[in-house]
C-alpha cells in the first residue's frame, strides 16, 4: 500500500475528490483544485454517483439527492475515527464548528469550510502521542484493507509505511476488550439510614451547588424545601413519603432536587435513583451534577447513570462480530469505527451516551444497536470479557454510588421484578418528568400476544435455528458450560425447547399473508384468526394505517385455536417452572460446591426464566382464558394488525391495564420510603384547582398510595406576557393542504427560521414538506423533517439546536423530545388541536376518567407541554399559532394565566409573529408586493 518503507512521517494525502455540499434544491461541489460549481439536484445527483465526493452525512445527503446512496468519502465517519467518543452536530456548519471555524449560511462557504475540516482532521492524526498513534494505527489498517474511503489519508497522516502487519495480524486491533480495565467486586453496601434532610439544610446545600454571584431565584429555594419531606423517616411498613412538585419552566428543578437528595444520600450512605423519561434530560441531569462532583473521579464514584443491558455495547457479541472479517473485509469499516469508540468511550452506553446518534445512520442497526444485548442473552460469568463489561462494571458501579440517574422504563421493570442483576432495591425516588409515569408505566405493564413477541420468545429459548450468521444465544447456549455434566437439569432444558416449538416461527407473518392453512403451529394459527377477524370488523382497514377491533363477539375459529394455543402455552410453562425448581434447589443443595460465577449464572437464569417465559405466559394465557370468561374489570382487550409505511408488520392480542399506575404503586409500596414526582406540566389546567391536583395524583399514581401526596406548586419566573404570545388563526381550510403549507411559509418566513412545525399525521406534515422546501430555501433556512430526512430524532433535535435559522417539522416523538434553549426556538405551529387518538384503549380510559374532560385534559397537556418549550431562559421570547379554529375555549387553560390568546386571521398572525420576533423588519416581507399575492386563498 506504501511502497517507501522508509518514510515514517506524516503526509497528507487528501482523496482526489470534491466536496459537495446540497441544499433543499441545488447542490455545490468544490473541486480539489478550488474550482466551484453550483447546480441543480438532478445533477448533483448523476455527479455524486460519478465522483465519489466528500459530503456529511451521506444518507441524509442522498435523501436530498432522491438517492439511495451513493459511494462518499463521509467526513463524519474521519470525525468518528479522529475524535472517538465527541459529539459534532451532523451537518457542514456543524463539522465547521466541531473543527474551530465559522459556519458559513452559503453553500459555497460550507463546501470551502468542509475542505478546511478534512485536513485539520487528518492534522490531528499527525500530532497524535506515540501510544495513541500506534492504537489508531492498529485500526486503520484492517479498515483500509476493507478498501475505507479514508484509508489512505489516514494511514498517510499516521506515518504509516509499508503494507502493515501479516495477514494473520491485521485485525488484532480491533480487539479493544484485550485493553479494557476490569472492574472488582466488593462487599454489598449495608441497608441505608433513615436520617432525614431539613428544608433549611437544602437551601444552604442549593445556594453551593449554585456557587458565588448566581442568580437569586426564590422558588428554587422553595422548591428545594418542599421535596425534603420525601427525604423524611418512613412512619409505617408500605406506606412512602410522596411529594408531587409542581415546578414551572425555570424554576431550576434539577438542582432544587438534587440538593435534597444529595444530603439524603451523604448523611445515610444511600443511593438516590433520579428517573427521567428522555434521554436528553439523562444527558443534562448528568451535566448539572458536574457542580455536586467538580473532580471527575469523585463524579465517577458517587454518580452513575444507569440504563437496561439493551443499551450498551457487548463485548461478546462485538467479538462475533469480528469472526467473519477474513472473508468479508470490508466490514472491517464499520467495526473500525465501532472500536475506536469502544476503546475511548466513558461508559458504553450507545443510547444517550457519548455514542454519537448519527454514527448508527452512517454504519447501520448491525454494526451498531444490535450488537447490545437487546434479547436477554446474556451469559453472564461464563462469558470471557465478563471482568470487564460495560454494563457489570456499570451495575457495581451503581450499588455504592449516592446518586443514580436511570430512566422510568428501567425503574418500572425493576420495580415488578424486585431488582435487576441483584435484589437490591432503591429506596428513594425522584421521578422528573413525571407527567409521563402514565404512559411510561402503561409501556411496562401491559402484554402483547403477537407474532413478534411469540417469535422473540422462541428465539431466546431455542436461540438461531437456521444457523446463519445470526449470533442468538439459545437457552441450552447460555447454559451449557453448567448443563453438560447435570442430567436433570439438562433434560429439563429440552423439554422446555421442545415445548417453545409451538411458538411463531421464523417467517410467520409471510405464512400468514398466505393464509391460514399455511400457518406452522397453534401460535400461528391463532393469530391468523385473529388477523381474519380484523379485517372482518375494523373501520377504514384499506387506508394503510394499523386497524384494531374488539376481541369479544370472538369468531368461533378464534375461541377454537385460542384453546388450542392455551394448552400448548401450559405445556410451555410446566417444564419452565420445572426448571427453575431445579436450578434454585441446586443452589441450595450445592451451596458448598458452585462457586460464585456459577451461583451467578444460575441466579441470572432463574431472573430470566421468570421474567421472559413464566410471567410472559401466564399473560398470555390469561388473555386467552378471557376470550370465553370474563375480562378482569382493570383490563381492556383487543385484536390489532399493526402496520408500517402501510404493510402489515405485527398482528396479534393486546392487553392494558386501564389504569397503568395501579400496578406501579404496588411494585414501589413495599420497598420505597420516599418519593418525588417532579415536572412543569403535573396538573390539569381547568382553572378547577382541586381537579386539576386530582388529574396529577391520578396520572402519577399518587391517588393509590396509602399516604396522602404533599402536594407543591411552584410558578415559573417567566414573564409569559411579555414573552410570548399565542394566536388562533381562524381564517383557513385546515383540510387543505396548500393553505396549509402556505400558513406555515409565511409564519417560518415571519419568524425567519428557528420554527417547529407539529402535525398531528404524518400526511400532512409530507404534504407540507414538499411545499415548503423552494421558498425556504430561496429565503436561506434550513428545512428539516422527522420521516422524510435520513436522521434520527435525536439528531434532528441536534442539528435543530444548533442552527439558529433552520425549521423542524414533526409529530409527538419531536414534542416531547425537542429541549432548545435561546432562539434556536422562536415559533412553534401546530396544525391542529392535538386531540386523543379515539382507539379501543382510550374509549375505555375516557369511560374510567372523566369521560370528554378525560380527552380535554390530555390535549391541554399536549399543548402545555409543547408551550412550555418556547421560554427555557429569561431572555427568550416565542410564538405559539395554532392552524385550527376549532379550538374551544376551555382547552385555553394550556396557556399560562397572564397571556392574552388572541383568534386572528392568518394576516394578522403573520404580522404579529414578524412584529414580536424582528421588531427591526416589522412592516417588510419577502416579497416587494408582500405576501397575500402568494396565498391560495
Amino acid at each position: 500500500m506504501f511502497d517507501d518503507r522508509s518514510d515514517t512521517r506524516p503526509r497528507f494525502l487528501p482523496p482526489n475528490a470534491p466536496v459537495m455540499v446540497a441544499g433543499l434544491r441545488h447542490a455545490v461541489f468544490l473541486t480539489p483544485d478550488g474550482e466551484i460549481d453550483e447546480m441543480p439536484l438532478a445533477a448533483a445527483a448523476r455527479r455524486a454517483r460519478d465522483e465519489r465526493p466528500i459530503v456529511v452525512h451521506m444518507p441524509a445527503t442522498a435523501k436530498r439527492l432522491r438517492l439511495d446512496g451513493f459511494h462518499a468519502h463521509d467526513l463524519l465517519e474521519l470525525f468518528a475515527f479522529v475524535r472517538p467518543a465527541q459529539f459534532c452536530v451532523p451537518t457542514p456548519r456543524g463539522i465547521a464548528l466541531a473543527t474551530g471555524q465559522r459556519a458559513a449560511d452559503d453553500l459555497i462557504g460550507q463546501a470551502e469550510a468542509l475542505a478546511e475540516s478534512m485536513k485539520r482532521l487528518l492534522q490531528e492524526l499527525a500530532v497524535l502521542p506515540a501510544e495513541k498513534r500506534a492504537r489508531a494505527l492498529s485500526i486503520a489498517w484492517p479498515m483500509a484493507r476493507g478498501q475505507w474511503p479514508w484509508g489512505v489519508p489516514v494511514l498517510a497522516a499516521l506515518g504509516a509505511d509499508g503494507d502493515g502487519p501479516h495477514r494473520f495480524a491485521v485485525y488484532e486491533g480491533l480487539k479493544i476488550w484485550k485493553k479494557l480495565g476490569e472492574w472488582s467486586e466488593h462487599a454489598p453496601p449495608p441497608p441505608p439510614g433513615n436520617n432525614p434532610v431539613e428544608p433549611t439544610e437544602a437551601r444552604e446545600r442549593l445556594i453551593k451547588l449554585l456557587g458565588e454571584g448566581a442568580e437569586e431565584r426564590p422558588q428554587q429555594a422553595d422548591y428545594s424545601s418542599a421535596v425534603c419531606s420525601a427525604f423524611a423517616p418512613r412512619t409505617a411498613d408500605g406506606t412512602p413519603n410522596i411529594v408531587l412538585a409542581e415546578a414551572g419552566t425555570g424554576t431550576g428543578k434539577t438542582l432544587g432536587y438534587v440538593a435534597p437528595a444529595s444530603l439524603w444520600a451523604e448523611k445515610n450512605e444511600g443511593a438516590v435513583w433520579i428517573s427521567t423519561y428522555t434521554r436528553n434530560l439523562q444527558r443534562q441531569i448528568d451535566s448539572e451534577l458536574n457542580r455536586l462532583y467538580p473532580e471527575e473521579r469523585d463524579k465517577r464514584r458517587k454518580a452513575v447513570v444507569r440504563k437496561g443491558r439493551e443499551n450498551y455495547l457487548c463485548l461478546l457479541n462485538f467479538e462475533e462480530a469480528q469472526r467473519p472479517l477474513a472473508q468479508q473485509p470490508r466490514q472491517a469499516i464499520p467495526l473500525g469505527l465501532m472500536a475506536r469508540w469502544a476503546a475511548a468511550t466513558r461508559d458504553g452506553d450507545m443510547v444517550g451516551g457519548d455514542f454519537p446518534a448519527w454514527l448508527t445512520e452512517l454504519i447501520g442497526t448491525r454494526f451498531t444497536s444490535a450488537l447490545a444485548d437487546q434479547r436477554g442473552e446474556c451469559i453472564y460469568a461464563a462469558c470471557p470479557h465478563y471482568s470487564r463489561c460495560f454494563v457489570e462494571k456499570t451495575v457495581r458501579r451503581a450499588r455504592s454510588a449516592e446518586i443514580v440517574v436511570a430512566n422510568h422504563a428501567l425503574v418500572m421493570v425493576q420495580a415488578a421484578l424486585g431488582g435487576l442483576d441483584d435484589t437490591l432495591m432503591p429506596t428513594r425516588y425522584v421521578f422528573d418528568e413525571g407527567h409521563h409515569l402514565f404512559d411510561a408505566a402503561d409501556k411496562a405493564f401491559s402484554a402483547h400476544l403477537t407474532g413478534q413477541e411469540g417469535a422473540e420468545l422462541r428465539r431466546w429459548l431455542l436461540g438461531a435455528e437456521n444457523k446463519g450468521s445470526s449470533r442468538a444465544r439459545g437457552l441450552k447456549q447460555r447454559l451449557e458450560s453448567l448443563i453438560h455434566d447435570r442430567e436433570e437439569l439438562r433434560d429439563a432444558v429440552n423439554a422446555v425447547i421442545i415445548a417453545a416449538q409451538c411458538l411463531p416461527d421464523q417467517g410467520w407473518l409471510m405464512r400468514l399473508q398466505d393464509g391460514v392453512e399455511h400457518a406452522s403451529g397453534p401460535a400461528e394459527i391463532f393469530l391468523a384468526h385473529v388477523k381474519a377477524q380484523v379485517m372482518a370488523r375494523a373501520a377504514e382497514k384499506d387506508r394503510g394505517y394499523s386497524i384494531e377491533t374488539d376481541c369479544k363477539p370472538a369468531l368461533n375459529e378464534v375461541l377454537a385455536s385460542a384453546a388450542d394455543l392455551d394448552r400448548a402455552l401450559a405445556a410451555l410453562e410446566k417444564p419452565a417452572k420445572a426448571l427453575i425448581k431445579i436450578i434454585a434447589h441446586m443452589l441450595d443443595e450445592k451451596a458448598d460446591e458452585l462457586d460464585s460465577a456459577e451461583r451467578q449464572r444460575l441466579d441470572a437464569a432463574i431472573r430470566s426464566l421468570e421474567r421472559r417465559a413464566i410471567m410472559q405466559v401466564a399473560a398470555w394465557r390469561g388473555m386467552l382464558e378471557s376470550l370465553v370468561d370474563a375480562t378482569p374489570a382493570e383490563f381492556v382487550d383487543w385484536f390489532a394488525i399493526e402496520r408500517q409505511f402501510g404493510r402489515d408488520f405485527d398482528i396479534g392480542m393486546h392487553r392494558h391495564y386501564i389504569d397503568p399506575t395501579l400496578p406501579l404503586t404496588a411494585a414501589l409500596a413495599p420497598t420505597t420510603h420516599g418519593m418525588v414526582v417532579t415536572s412543569a406540566t403535573l396538573r390539569d389546567g381547568t382553572g378547577d384547582d382541586m381537579f386539576d391536583w386530582a388529574v396529577a395524583e391520578d396520572r402519577t399514581g399518587a391517588s393509590h398510595m396509602p399516604m396522602p401526596a404533599v402536594r407543591a406548586a411552584m410558578k415559573s419566573p417567566y414573564n409569559y406576557r411579555e414573552q410570548t404570545r399565542v394566536f388562533i388563526v381562524n381564517d383557513i381550510a385546515r383540510d387543505n393542504a396548500d393553505q396549509i403549507a402556505a400558513a406555515y411559509r409565511e409564519l417560518f418566513l415571519a419568524s425567519n427560521g428557528g420554527a417547529l412545525g407539529l402535525f398531528t399525521a404524518i400526511t400532512r406534515l409530507r404534504a407540507v414538506y414538499e411545499r415548503l422546501t423552494g421558498p425556504l430555501d430561496e429565503a436561506g433556512l434550513q428545512l428539516l423533517a422527522q420521516h422524510i430526512d435520513g436522521m434520527d430524532v435525536s439528531t434532528l433535535i441536534d442539528i435543530f439546536r444548533v442552527e439558529r435559522d433552520a425549521c423542524l417539522l414533526g409529530t409527538d416523538a419531536i414534542r416531547d423530545g425537542v429541549d432548545v434553549p435561546g432562539d434556536s426556538l422562536r415559533l412553534i405551529v401546530f396544525d391542529r388541536v392535538p386531540w386523543p387518538r379515539p382507539d379501543i384503549l382510550h374509549r375505555a380510559r375516557k369511560a374510567a376518567f372523566h369521560g370528554a374532560r378525560y380527552d380535554d385534559m390530555i390535549t391541554r397537556l399536549r399543548m402545555k407541554q409543547a408551550f412550555g418549550r418556547l421560554v427555557r431562559r429569561a431572555e427568550d421570547r416565542g410564538v405559539f399559532v395554532l392552524l385550527d379554529n376549532r379550538m374551544p375555549s376551555r382547552l385555553l387553560g394550556a396557556f399560562p394565566e397572564d397571556v392574552t390568546v388572541q383568534r386572528v386571521g392568518l394576516k394578522e398572525a403573520i404580522e404579529q409573529t414578524r412584529l414580536f420576533l424582528n421588531p427591526d423588519r416589522a412592516g417588510t416581507t419577502g416579497e416587494a408586493d408582500g405576501f397575500d399575492d402568494e396565498l391560495p386563498f
